[in-house]
Order: C-alpha cells, then structure tokens, then sequence
C-alpha cells in the first residue's frame, strides 16, 4: 500500500484485544499506557507517580529538562514497586547534546532518579540549544549524542534508545548511520494532527510510536465530535482520546498529577480495556485532521 493511499482508519485494528505492552525491536516489552511528568513538580510530581503505581500504571515518562527526577526519586522507593516492574523513559535535553555531554547526561539523570540502568533514553529534539535551526550543526551534535547512547545501550546502561519529536528527514538520517536504529519516536499525536506519513515509516522500520499530547493539551476534551463519541460509548473524552491512539497502534503516555484521572486511565484503559471505539466512531474522529500543533514545532530544524 502507498501512503499516499494511507487513512487512519487503516492503522485501526478492529475485533481483538488490545495489547498491554508493545515489543520494541530487540524484544523488550514496553507498556502502552505511561504517566507523562512534564511540568509536574515537588509534591505534585511525587504523588502523581505514586498514584499511578498504585493503580497499576508500570511506565513513567520523565526528562531532563523537566527538573523532576527527585520527586520520581522517592516516589520509585517509597511504592515498594520492584525496579524491575517500573519501566522507566527519560531524555537527553537539547542542552546536553554531543559527544561525552550526552553521556555523562544520562548518567546524571541515573544518578538523580536512583536507578542503575534506564529502560529508555531518548535523544528529546533533533536540534541544540542555542544554535540556529538552519545550522548544520544540528545534525553534527544529534549524530554525536546518538552514538553515545548507542555505546550506553551495547554497555547495558539504557535498555532500549530512541529519539523524540524526529520529522520524517530527521528519521531518515539516523536510519542511513545508525549501528543501532532507534526502537522508538516519541511525538505529538491526536485526531487534529495525525501523523500518518511518518508513523507509516515507523512501522516500516520497526519503531514503536509513542504519542504525546494525545488530549490536546485538554483542548480536544471539549470537542463536540469527541463529547459525542465519549456519550455513545459511556467513556469520558479523555478515555475516547486515548483510545483512539492505542487502536491505532501508539503507546500513550497521558500526563497529570490529578489521582482521580489517573485512575480513570488506569480503570478504562488496563482492567476495562475490551472495549472499542468503532470504524464510525474512527472515522468522525479521523475527520478532526487539519494539522494543528499544540506543542513546539521541529519542522525547521535542519
């Protein structure tokens, strides 16, 4: 099939359950609903994480520039959560990139959060802090953290490595040099904005997609077609939202520091996960499309 010839309703997979995890390329079983920390701080941060732990959540999304990782720090110990049942993402900050910055960022971030090893690190923006995004540079300083993160996973320090907010040619680039492909691209996606090209190419080359922003920044709560599929199905919209995303093949990593909605993730989503949005449902939701961005914009970074 041609992307050209590609609709979301294709990449929706109607009649069977839906999986708890997805298999990155080497095998590592990565949970398809997350806790997203960006912004949460202190006390907010702490008590969100443990009420996600506590309903059953197993993946946290943090990152470096997100200053959080101590709150995570205590909120990991103080679950009495085995480490090895928390997956854990981070990211290494536009701030960080090149050779040696980005490994000893990595190794800040272990320290801070308390952990021996990351299930996940990914390099956060193609581009680098206070450089033009015209700048050749760019590429120069992301391959350079790329290979470090290649030499922390062959050590065994990260589990699985990818990269985030990466546009199609940002893709291809690291797929043409990599020794390592990346197992996974974190981006925004939502019924607004679909990405269907560049999840093709995810898929096309065994990189699980991550979806962030997958409520509009609350701005698709009040949708009239996303309140009117939430009615049919008895869910709330922020539940239709999601289950738009993980029907059409993406993790999810929903972020707030509410204990009441991240129960109402973890309710729907992990113990009432068989139920389905269907191809009408789809479909009206696929006809939000119009390209619109809620979160920062790589498209200009070169």
């Amino acid at each position: 099939m041609l992307i050209s010839d590609l609709s979301a309703s294709t990449m929706v997979t109607l009649g069977k359950p839906l999986p708890r995890t997805l298999t990155l390329r080497n095998g590592v079983e990565f949970p398809a609903v997350g806790l997203g920390t960006f912004r949460a701080q202190d006390d907010d941060a702490r008590n969100a994480v443990m009420a996600a732990l506590r309903l059953g959540l197993r993946h946290i999304d943090t990152a470096s520039i997100y200053k959080n990782e101590g709150p995570i720090r205590e909120a990991l110990a103080a679950s009495g959560v085995p480490r090895g049942e928390v997956f854990v993402t981070s990211k290494v900050s536009p701030y960080e990139q090149g050779a040696g910055r980005a490994r000893k960022a990595v190794e800040g971030i272990m320290e801070r959060i308390g952990v021996q090893y990351l299930d996940l690190v990914l390099v956060h923006w193609p581009g680098v802090s206070r450089v033009a995004p015209d700048s050749s540079l760019n590429a120069q300083m992301r391959w350079e953290t790329w290979q470090e993160l290649e030499r922390l996973y062959s050590e065994g320090r990260v589990r699985a490595i990818g990269v985030s907010n990466y546009e199609e040619r940002h893709l291809r680039e690291l797929l043409g040099r990599a020794a390592v492909k990346p197992m996974v691209n974190q981006f925004e996606v939502h019924p607004r904005r679909q990405r269907l090209e560049l999840r093709q190419l995810c898929k096309q080359e065994g990189i699980a997609v991550v979806a962030y922003a997958s409520l509009g920044c609350a701005d698709l709560l009040n949708h009239p077609t996303v309140t009117r599929v939430a009615a049919e199905v008895r869910r709330t919209p922020a539940q239709v939202l999601l289950r738009w995303a993980l029907q059409g093949g993406c993790a999810v990593i929903p972020k707030s520091v509410r204990p009441e909605r991240i129960a109402e993730w973890r309710e729907d989503l992990l113990l009432g996960g068989d139920w389905r949005l269907s191809q009408e449902q789809v479909t009206a939701l696929e006809g939000l499309e119009d390209g619109h961005k809620y979160c920062w914009d790589p498209s200009a970074v070169m």
